[in-house]
């Protein structure tokens, strides 16, 4: 009998693959979520015009930076339970619950609040694997989780205190 590839090694850290499958499935969806609100702020940031550019273009920055910085961690978690990470437009965006950027960039304000919108889904989705993974014992995954739920509500937080009047 041949020797199994590396590729084609059992998986066996102690999370069924049932579960993994599961975990992987719900993370592709965060993935998908945090790619699609980094392509938009990374669009505002190019596209922002008005009395806030200096303050919303390096925020803006600031933000697509640490989305940007979310991705890796994320897909590598998917991989490191055996499982590929999507990687093209279209799986990403049959997954994402998070809204594409509108075709004309909106006003500086409406900028602020879809970027809101998509922090919260975010933060929504993230939230919405802790069952699956709680169940597995998966606690890097609850980590991961933990981490991104923060910064989303954080940012959220902070954008909604630039609508404030």
């Amino acid at each position: 009998m041949a020797e199994k590839s590396k590729s084609q090694a059992k998986i066996d850290i102690g999370i069924s693959a049932g579960d993994r499958a599961a975990i992987a499935g719900e993370l592709s969806k965060l993935l998908a979520d945090t790619y699609t609100l980094y392509l938009t702020t990374h669009n505002f940031h190019w596209n922002v015009t008005g009395p806030m550019f200096n303050t919303l273009h390096a925020m803006f920055m600031t933000q697509y930076t640490e989305l940007w910085n979310a991705i890796d961690p994320i897909a590598e978690r998917i991989r490191a339970l055996g499982h590929p990470a999507p990687g093209s437009y279209g799986q990403l965006a049959r997954l994402s619950s998070v809204a594409d950027a509108p075709a004309e960039p909106p006003k500086a304000t409406d900028m602020v609040r879809i970027l809101v919108k998509g922090h919260e889904a975010v933060a929504r989705t993230a939230r919405s694997i802790f069952p699956v993974v709680e169940k597995a014992s998966d606690q890097p995954t609850a980590d991961l989780l933990t981490q991104r739920l923060d910064v989303h509500e954080k940012t959220a937080w902070m954008l909604r205190s630039l609508l404030e009047e």
